[in-house]
């Protein structure tokens, strides 16, 4: 970011005034937007009321309040993360929203942005009847955002979390503390099905599925995301791979799995062609999900 850029910021004290300076800035230096935000303005806006330790419903006559020095220096550091190093927001300022419901976040887990939102939102319906779920399992739970999500959606259900990694199922654990989900939300260390003893009525899954051909034409800002939780061997499907050939054993008689693989669609499709894959459609936008029942799966 350009010095002189930090200068009008610091001269700009008005929430208003400013909030206009910093869209102008955001898209000058062409910042992708996908981490939570779609357009400069709203990421000017959330960064701003970050800054200000206001909520996202506040009220608009916050607009017409001067930054103290503290704030402008703030604010100013931040822009800096956004711009220079193209930080995505969300790390920034350690939150990122799901279904309507905010989370902590750091750079050991990926930022959530998944049309599971929606899934989760529906109760899985019309695939399943509410009254038949009562266990859950997410595999590579990251923050913890969907399988949270999901215990709040089935508030009668316990829901298996978990992931490979350490540092994010530190991340996790913080959120399911925060939701007070402890006795509902059991958070375990395995890859894949490896320390999964139980069966469920729902497998839901947003896996590594990018290939390091499409690692490499990605925006910067995904450069900040752990690799090992966005990347997968073998053209992206090494991990769906082995959802795929074990699932059924993890699912109840009437269970769905329900699994995000983006790009890799036309990839799965091809290695899997005898499956009756169902790709969901999203009214909020998404794709590249698919759901087989279990039935679907006996045969792999």
């Amino acid at each position: 970011m350009k010095s002189s850029d930090v200068s009008i910021i610091q001269n700009t004290p008005r929430v208003s005034e400013c909030l206009v300076l910093i869209e102008k800035i955001f898209k000058e230096n062409d910042l992708f937007f996908g981490h939570g935000t779609d357009n400069a303005w709203d990421e000017a806006v959330c960064l701003m009321l970050n800054v200000l330790g206001e909520p996202y419903d506040t009220d608009n006559d916050v607009q017409d309040i001067n930054l103290t020095e503290k704030q402008l220096k703030t604010l100013v550091s931040s822009m800096s993360k956004r711009v220079d190093q193209r930080i995505p927001l969300p790390y920034i300022t350690h939150t990122a929203w799901f279904m309507r419901h905010p989370f902590y976040v750091n750079s050991n887990v990926l930022i959530p942005r998944s049309p599971f939102a929606e899934l989760i939102l529906n109760q899985f319906s019309p695939w399943i009847p509410k009254k038949n779920v009562h266990s859950l399992l997410e595999i590579g739970t990251g923050s913890g955002c969907m399988g949270i999500s999901a215990a709040l959606a089935f508030p009668e259900a316990l829901v298996l979390a978990t992931d490979i990694s350490d540092d994010a199922l530190e991340v996790a654990d913080r959120n399911v503390n925060a939701y007070e989900l402890t006795d509902r939300v059991k958070l375990i260390k395995s890859d894949v099905f490896q320390s999964v003893t139980s069966k469920y009525d729902i497998i839901m899954t947003n896996p590594p599925y990018v290939s390091q051909g499409e690692m490499e034409t990605l925006p910067l800002e995904y450069s900040h995301e752990p690799v090992s939780a966005l990347q997968a061997d073998d053209s992206g499907l090494a991990i769906v791979d082995k959802i795929l050939i074990s699932a059924s054993h993890y699912l109840n008689d009437h269970g769905i799995l329900v699994v995000e693989v983006g790009n890799s669609q036309s990839q799965v499709i091809s290695r899997y062609p005898h499956l009756p894959f169902t790709w969901l459609e999203f009214e909020y936008g998404g794709h590249g999900v698919f759901l087989l029942y279990k039935s679907d799966l006996d045969n792999m």
